[in-house]
């Protein structure tokens, strides 16, 4: 068989090479620790340890710098990065993104874990602001339904209770019964760190810079983009305003 027909042949089993991102829709790669259960627990404090936050964010804004994303979210071991309609990067190629952006939060959290940690990624797409926003709204309210039932599980392991005990006990437990149990234990859920309870929100803004003009002689005032990082989010209605400002700006 000629070398020309062989490669041919064979590039047709690459079959997921032509899949793209939809033209002008909305995306947002979400990468998750591989095994971060079992992982964080020999290595961190539980419910939360601001070691390992302080990881992902780290590998949020990794993230965030290397796609050019507009706005990144990170919550217990995943991270959601959102890319505007105009994103082009490897031809909107899906393998290409999906592969890159694992291996990105990967090489970013063990850079500074200094030990080996894995990522899977996704993507999901969306039609328009609002979708994403709605995205966005869900996973924090995800992060604040882990939070509590987290607080509630390691709360009661904190008592002597097996893991079975306690997961047992917690079955069809409601949020009332949930704060009032971490209530009897001294633990006011809503006075926890808002990091816990809503995330970490990450984005690019404009910032000025003081400095000098040597060959002029006078004082300049250059403006540099810098990401920030808000462990304060608001919530709800707030934060969907928010959400609406960061992803209709560009910085």
């Amino acid at each position: 068989m000629h070398s020309s027909e062989l490669e041919a042949r064979l590039r047709a089993g690459d079959r997921f090479h032509d899949l793209r991102l939809d033209p002008g829709a909305w995306a947002i790669v979400r990468v998750d620790g591989r095994n971060f259960s079992r992982y964080t627990e020999r290595r961190y404090g539980k419910p939360f340890d601001e070691r390992f936050s302080a990881l992902m964010a780290g590998t949020a804004r990794a993230l965030l710098e290397e796609l050019g994303g507009r706005y990144a979210y990170a919550e217990s071991d995943e991270v959601s990065v959102v890319l505007a309609p105009d994103f082009a990067m490897f031809g909107r190629g899906l393998q290409k993104l999906v592969s890159i952006s694992a291996a990105v939060a990967a090489s970013a959290f063990t850079h500074g874990a200094g030990e080996p940690a894995q990522f899977d990624s996704r993507v999901w797409l969306g039609t328009d602001v609002e979708d994403v926003i709605d995205y966005l709204s869900w996973r924090q309210a995800d992060a604040a339904r882990c939070a509590l039932n987290g607080w509630a599980y390691w709360t009661l392991r904190g008592t002597g209770r097996s893991r079975h005990e306690a997961a047992l006990a917690l079955e069809r437990t409601s949020v009332a019964a949930k704060n009032e149990l971490l209530s009897r234990h001294g633990v006011d859920f809503n006075a926890l760190p808002a990091w816990q309870r809503r995330g970490v929100g990450l984005w690019w803004e404009n910032h000025e810079r003081p400095g000098h003009d040597p060959i002029r002689g006078v004082d300049v005032t250059t403006r540099r983009r810098r990401v920030r990082v808000e462990r304060e989010l608001p919530m709800k209605g707030d934060y969907r305003r928010l959400l609406a400002r960061l992803l209709h700006e560009r910085t």
